[in-house]
């Protein structure tokens, strides 16, 4: 049976109800203008997935803590403001089927406002009362960002490798979610075993997120909230295309490859390399890395001795690699 959020959700409801209202009080202005911005922001929750993973984690190792909600607020604050400002340097103009803030208001509005999350973002974590979490957090914001410039400089290298693949997603998406089982331990007062076990956990999360993220660009889907291509068109090569055209060795598709990552190839040649991709076993070989991933996870969990929170996890990473949208 597919993994559904509801069921994910349900060892946790009461926290993430916390969470919620900590995170609108956080998003919440006495000035109008700043309000409305703010609650643009706020009501663009989507399916939280990683508060949800903050919580998970953290509920293995008993009640969960206020400094648990806060280090889950402060996560997705971090990650928000990332997004807003995210899309003011891509120019895009839509998330996830919804007008971007830059795009609502505009560039100079949008950046101010992800810098205002950026500062709730590291109050949050001073109120958590741990200076490792402040520690983490802060060198998460450097990851972050060191992620979005390796894969700017990448787009202008020669070099096609899944090496600089993992390396990209490690530094953004997968850093993100490695820090939600990081967090949850520290809030936790967890001992190194486990934090490392969370940690490990959410970062195999985080790259099988963005596999299948990057799967979706082969396709078209209105519900996605992204164009087929849309990667290629901003000079992208993610890891099926990278598969299909290092194992078949296919002199043409790699030019195809060059010209887009120089931002030269027409509509017709993306769509020309992603038929190749797709015909030469692209989006399989990326699956089955997301297989390989979800085996590495399930043994992380092995131990867990609350059942209910250990089938949750199971369902979260079953839910990761398996979403259509």
């Amino acid at each position: 049976m597919k993994a559904n959020l509801q069921d994910i959700r349900r060892p946790i409801e009461a926290e993430l109800s916390q969470y919620s209202s900590l995170f609108d009080e956080v998003l919440t202005h006495s000035e109008s203008f700043m309000n409305q911005a703010l609650g643009y922001v706020r009501g663009r929750k989507g399916k939280m997935m990683r508060p949800i993973l903050v919580l998970l984690l953290a509920k293995e190792q008993g009640e969960v803590r206020e400094a648990t909600l806060r280090s889950a607020v402060t996560l997705e604050l971090l990650h928000t403001s990332s997004l807003v400002h995210d899309d003011v340097v891509d120019e895009s103009d839509e998330r996830r089927g919804q007008a971007s803030v830059h795009k609502i208001y505009d560039n100079k509005i949008a950046v101010l406002l992800g810098d205002y999350m950026l500062a709730k973002t590291l109050h949050q974590a001073a109120l958590t009362g741990s200076v490792k979490i402040v520690e983490h957090v802060s060198n998460l914001g450097a990851t972050l960002s060191e992620g979005e410039i390796f894969q700017l400089a990448n787009v202008e290298s020669d070099f096609i490798s899944e090496k600089a693949y993992y390396s990209i997603i490690r530094g953004k998406t997968a850093a993100l979610f490695a820090a939600c089982g990081a967090l949850s331990a520290l809030s936790m007062g967890a001992d190194e075993e486990f934090y490392s076990r969370a940690k490990k956990y959410g970062e195999i999360v985080g790259i099988c997120f963005q596999i299948r993220d990057d799967i979706f660009d082969y396709y078209d889907d209105a519900q996605i909230g992204k164009p087929r291509g849309n990667d290629m068109q901003e000079g992208k090569l993610t890891l099926p295309a990278i598969y299909a055209i290092n194992s078949t060795k296919n002199e043409h598709a790699r030019a195809l490859a060059m010209k887009v990552k120089a931002h030269e190839a027409t509509a017709d040649e993306i769509a020309e390399l992603i038929e190749f991709t797709k015909a030469n076993g692209g989006i399989e070989y990326a699956e089955a890395q997301m297989d390989k991933f979800r085996a590495e996870a399930l043994e992380l969990i092995a131990d867990f001795q609350n059942a209910e929170v250990k089938q949750a996890l199971t369902d979260y990473i079953d839910f990761v690699i398996g979403r259509d949208y």
